[in-house]
This record gives structure tokens, sequence and C-alpha cells, in this order.
């Protein structure tokens, strides 16, 4: 096991240019204008008559981000601007998260896999990185457990990706605590932060989220192939406690597992830095420039 030591942060990354405009003045012609360019970036891709949305950032080996539950794929404003510079960065809105709208009746979560394996047929990626927060280690685990020769390599933000087995039910059973997004003292600590990250939460669009049994992937295929995987979890995590994707972390031989101290469930979010350099160092060790 690795534990990060926390690192000061001297300065917060800022938005990414064309969401956030600071210390200039812009009238509401400029706003108008400023807008019409964000909304070239939100691009669709048709599944039969469901809308997929997605965003493509930089140049190089592609790397994938999955949201979580409570995100979109403006959640990444912070992995994007750092990871571009040397990565294709895709970001997309999962099926009935952000615009990505999915019918009542639709199929929701048993979709995600074959959402995303389209996403990357459409734009001719034939090997990825895949980086998962929370519900997004459903689609990225899913794939990558049906589709391992697609794969570069796994990363899996507090999340066991929909994975579950009588001794990660039995962790989770024992843990009791207030079930929260955060470490208690984040939302004090960086109040226009946790502002933000409702925002985010709220930015989705009505959308059918039907409730529908998902197979457990199957690991074994995803181990036998040789995917490199890195599991990261905040130490105050109470959605997905670092007990449980420990032992997650133990069922994959040769997977690392990386305990980041004074985050909660969202390490990605609250500690950026840290888990932008946890990536970066991932990648420069398992994926070909």
């Amino acid at each position: 096991m690795k534990t990060i030591n926390t690192l000061s942060i001297s300065s917060r990354r800022n938005f990414l240019s064309r969401s956030l405009v600071i210390g200039t003045g812009i009238g509401m012609g400029g706003i108008a204008q400023l807008v019409s360019a964000q909304n070239q970036f939100l691009t669709p891709i048709s599944i039969g008559d469901f809308k997929l949305y997605y965003e493509d950032h930089g140049s190089g080996p592609a790397v994938i981000f999955a949201h979580g539950a409570a995100g979109t794929h403006a959640s990444w404003w912070q992995q994007v601007p750092a990871l571009s510079k040397s990565y294709r960065c895709i970001t997309y809105d999962q099926r009935g998260h952000g615009y990505s709208v999915d019918k009542p009746d639709g199929p929701y979560r048993s979709a995600f896999v074959e959402d995303l394996r389209v996403l990357m047929d459409t734009l001719e990626i034939e090997k990825a990185s895949l980086v998962a927060q929370s519900m997004g280690g459903r689609s990225c685990l899913g794939f990558a457990a049906k589709y391992p020769d697609r794969v570069d390599s796994l990363v899996m933000g507090d999340t066991t990706g929909g994975y579950s087995d009588p001794e990660l039910q039995a962790l989770r059973a024992e843990f009791r605590g207030v079930r929260a997004a955060f470490a208690p003292e984040f939302a004090i600590q960086h109040p226009e932060l946790a502002f933000l990250y409702r925002e985010v939460s709220n930015s989705s669009l009505p959308s059918g989220r039907n409730s529908v049994d998902v197979p457990n992937p199957d690991i074994r295929a995803i181990i036998e192939a040789g995917i490199p995987v890195l599991f990261i979890v905040g130490e105050k995590d109470t959605l997905a406690p670092p007990q449980v994707i420990e032992a997650m972390h133990r069922k994959m031989p040769g997977s690392k597992f990386v305990l980041v101290p004074g985050s909660g469930h969202s390490v990605y979010f609250e500690k950026a830095e840290i888990f932008n350099q946890l990536l970066l160092d991932f990648f420069a060790e398992h994926v070909s420039q």
C-alpha cells in the first residue's frame, strides 16, 4: 500500500479558460460570444435515438474520463488542463447525466459499457487509458472486462466499479458513518469549490435513470490481459471506504493502491494536484507516447 503525503497547495487551477474569465469586465455581448464558443466544445454522437455528449481536448495517447453519479463532463475541469498537454483527453456526459438525456424507460447503467465502446469507435480510438470516478467505475471496469484489448491502463478513483462479492459486502456492512462526497472539513476550507461541485451536480438535464440490474464485471479478463490498474481512494471516503478499495486492489494482482490523506470520496476534486500527478506518473510508466 502506498500513502501520499498531502501537498501544500499554493494556488488553485483556473477553470477552463472558456468557462471562467477572471479579472476582466465582460459585457453582455462578450458573454454571448463566450457562451457561443462554449457550445462548440460539447458535441453529440447518436446511438439510436439517444445522444451522447462529449468533449475532446489535446493530442497524444487517448485518456477517457468517466464521472461519478453527481457529475458531468465538466467534473474534470481540474484534470483536462493538466493532462491535455501530453494526452488526448475525452470527457463525456454518461447516459442519464449532463446533456446525455436517457428515456424514462431507457437502459441507463446497463448501457454504460456499450456507450463507451461507441464513443471510442466514433472517435476512431482503438485503445485508451480509462479514468473512473465512483459510478464511472461501472463504465470503465465493465469496459475493460469486456474489451481488455482496447485498454492501455485503468485508474479507479474511489470505486470498485460495481464489482462485489461476499468479502466486499461484509466490509461495506461494517462501515457506519455519514455518507458524503467530501471530507468533513472540505466545504469549510474551500466553500467556493464545494459550491462549484454542487453547481456541476445540479446542471444535468432531467433524465430517465431506470433501475436496471447490471452483471458483476468479470475481473479475471482484466487480470489475464495484464492491464495496469491503479486504485486511488481518499482516507476519509465514506461512500467507498478505504478498506473496501484496498480489498478490491488485493483481488487484482499487480494493481497499485494509493491512499490520499485528508480527502473524502472525491480525490480528483478535493486533491486535484495530487490526483493529477498520480495519473501522470502512472501513464508515464505504462502508456507509450
